[in-house]
């Protein structure tokens, strides 16, 4: 239901803790956050992981629970599957980057599913308030490593993953009208 929902609506759609989230395509900024990490996770990758977009990660304790984080760093065979659902034990890192209208509790929800799931590095990107908070080492749903920071502040990122993320080209919102 959800492939179809999003191929007749272009409405991205998540199955996050068994509940249908749908979303708007993201907008431009939203897009050139995405795109300045991905080329940044490109440059620096180590040769048998890939950064990709549009990727759903499969959630525990339902088939039919997934995400789709922003952009995931998988190993590079990655594009080589005929599978929709990655192995969230094959995930290094996800980014989800906050769109203009994101509540605070699907944040939460999304956030307590990646640690479940054991995603081992969360890194969440708020264009609105110009920061980011990187979370890491999960362990009974929750992240016990959390670290926030602005936009201008490196990311600091754990092995295999580059030493950093650069954030001060990050774009920010513009006033809602």
């Amino acid at each position: 239901m959800a492939e179809e929902i999003e191929r007749s609506t272009g409405l991205r759609v998540q199955i996050i803790g068994g509940i249908l989230v749908t979303s708007p395509t993201p907008r431009g900024k939203h897009a050139g956050t995405v795109k300045c990490l991905s080329r940044q996770l490109d440059d620096k990758l180590p040769a048998d992981l890939g950064a990709y977009e549009v990727s759903s990660i499969n959630m525990p304790d339902n088939a039919e629970d997934d995400a789709t984080p922003d952009l995931v760093v998988l190993p590079s065979g990655w594009e080589d599957d005929d599978d929709w659902l990655a192995d969230p034990h094959d995930v290094e890192l996800a980014v989800e980057v906050i769109s203009t209208s994101e509540r605070v509790s699907h944040i939460a929800t999304k956030t307590s599913r990646y640690a479940i799931a054991g995603v081992p590095v969360l890194l969440a990107v708020d264009p609105r308030k110009g920061a980011w908070t990187l979370r890491t080492h999960p362990r009974d749903g929750e992240y016990q490593g959390v670290l926030h920071g602005k936009y201008g502040e490196p990311v600091p990122l754990p092995a295999p993953l580059p030493a950093e993320l650069d954030t001060s080209r990050l774009p920010l919102y513009g006033p809602r009208g």
